[in-house]
């Protein structure tokens, strides 16, 4: 199999195997392992003192003029080339050797230099033109495929998408992980290529980021004006799954001008931060964050919680329709508020799911009910400061990082299924269980033939009477059927409480002091929010 260069080059292997050097008979004499080698360009020329006119990576032609006759001499010309670097040393044979001194081919063995022979005699400005012709082909191939990411990324700008969406393609295309990091080393955002198994990214950024990776590729983001704000921003790709090679710095150079000019945008920094957070804090959720890497990759994000439990909360936004640009004011007013609380805290968005996940280091488990207040106080004050309504806070159980994430993913669903439920300043995960599980049932049509069958005559009454039964009777069955303390609720007086129940109770042919009744009734409305 022919060996392959780096890509965006030809190889000295391809070079040998195009048509005008075949004719030539080559003959491999020393290096034949190192063919692989890149070729930068072609040189022809006599000189002795050759080495001294090029720069590295030449294929070079020669007749062997300039070699010397005295093995001295041949082994310092051979010795020069190699430590110039060259890719390559051609010799055509006839016009000074009919074969090559055994002293040039044991130098060039012993340095590992490429030594090639030529039987036959050709035209060296064939050769010349065909593999710069080679290389001017490769190099726009190269930049064809720079484009192209390029286009892709123009694209998801255009389409609404992001940096991180931006980054998880630039991934995609150089096959290993990305990661983008402010001026003085702080990660904003990892991402990895899609669809690859391996170590996570922030597992990656933790192990390698300081151990000077062989390879390792970083391109500085302009800023705004001289100085230190010249630099926003810095994007570097760690090789640990694949080789990098000229095209990625070429696709590089361009995906930073694209994400210059979104980083322009202000407080974005702040936004991305803390989308990285809520990936990792949703791959958590999801288990595909191993919960024993979790406290490292936790670390790499600023989260440095003492050794009590762990909390888990979600604030659900009231809509889910909240504009791309209204992220970064949400993220930057609910983490000043948040500066306040007192205790440990590592705070994500999720903008898919219209929700901001997070992790609370508790002292102890007794801690949980003031500590609580505090931050859902803060979810909801930043919430309200960035023109977000009524939002919806869940506290989960205090838990451990063995498991945090199912933690979090209940706390995630219990926030969705919360929607609809009276205001208050957080709900608790353990009160929820019924209204998550009805929320896991929406999709099933059995739900909404269950909430038609119990409640559906009075849902048909109250969407043609102006006096609405349905509030009476979640009143009722709130106060498990005390109609003493529901009259006082509802501002009515005992008779007209008993003339309403006595309605429901005959719109819906049943007896509502039946235990059974009333539990069938209280799931039925419960469910009510799910299927409407």
């Amino acid at each position: 199999m022919e060996p392959q260069g780096p890509q965006g080059t030809i190889t000295v292997a391809r070079a040998l195997d195009l048509p005008a050097l075949r004719k030539g008979l080559p003959e491999v004499l020393a290096a034949g392992d190192r063919l692989d080698r890149p070729v930068r360009w072609v040189h022809a020329g006599e000189a002795p003192h050759i080495a001294t006119l090029l720069k590295g990576g030449e294929l070079l032609l020669t007749t062997g003029l300039g070699l010397g006759s005295r093995p001295a001499e041949q082994r310092g010309f051979v010795r020069g080339l190699a430590e110039r670097g060259i890719a390559a040393l051609v010799v055509e044979l006839g016009a000074r050797f009919a074969t090559l001194p055994a002293t040039v081919v044991d130098t060039a063995r012993s340095l590992g230099l490429p030594l090639v022979q030529l039987h036959r005699e050709v035209p060296f400005v064939a050769v010349t033109e065909e593999i710069h012709t080679e290389l001017v082909n490769e190099h726009y191939a190269l930049l064809r495929r720079a484009e192209e990411v390029h286009r892709r990324c123009t694209e998801v700008l255009l389409g609404g998408g992001g940096v991180p969406e931006v980054l998880r393609l630039f991934a995609g295309f150089t096959g290993n992980p990305v990661f983008l990091q402010t001026p003085d080393g702080r990660l904003l955002y990892a991402a990895g290529p899609a669809g690859r198994t391996g170590a996570d990214p922030l597992q990656v950024w933790e192990g390698l980021r300081d151990a000077g990776l062989a390879g390792a590729l970083t391109t500085d983001i302009p800023g705004q004006g001289p100085g230190p704000g010249a630099v926003r921003a810095r994007l570097t790709v760690l090789p640990v799954n694949a080789p990098l090679a000229p095209v990625h710095r070429i696709a590089a150079d361009r995906t930073a001008g694209l994400l210059a000019v979104v980083l322009l945008q202000a407080r974005q920094e702040e936004e991305l931060a803390a989308r990285g957070r809520g990936d990792f804090l949703s791959g958590l959720a999801d288990g595909r964050v191993d919960a024993a890497d979790a406290p490292a990759q936790a670390r790499v994000l600023g989260f440095r919680p003492g050794p009590g439990p762990l909390l888990p909360m979600v604030l659900r936004l009231s809509t889910d329709l909240v504009p791309p640009d209204s992220w970064a004011a949400l993220v930057c007013a609910v983490q000043e508020e948040l500066a306040a609380v007192g205790a440990p805290v590592l705070l994500g968005v999720r903008l898919p799911e219209g929700r901001i996940p997070l992790l609370v280091g508790l002292r102890d488990e007794a801690e949980r009910p003031g500590v609580a207040d505090r931050v859902a106080g803060a979810l909801r004050a930043g919430a309200e400061r960035s023109g977000q309504r009524h939002p919806v806070v869940v506290t989960g159980a205090p838990t451990g990082w063995d498991t945090v994430g199912p933690g979090l993913r209940h706390a995630a669903e219990a926030a969705t299924a919360a929607r609809g439920l009276p205001d208050r300043l957080w709900h608790d995960v353990r009160q929820l269980d019924v209204d998550v599980l009805l929320w896991r049932l929406r999709s099933q049509g059995d739900l909404a033939a269950f909430v038609d069958r119990v409640i559906g005559p009075l849902i048909t009454h109250d969407r043609a009477s102006r006096q609405a039964l349905l509030p009476t009777l979640e009143t009722y069955l709130a106060h498990a059927g005390r109609k003493a303390e529901t009259a006082r609720e509802l501002h009515l007086n005992r008779q007209t409480l008993y003339d309403r129940l006595a309605r429901i109770g005959r719109l819906l042919g049943t007896d509502l002091e039946d235990p059974h009744t009333a539990l069938s009734l209280n799931l039925a409305l419960r469910a009510r929010r799910h299927v409407a």
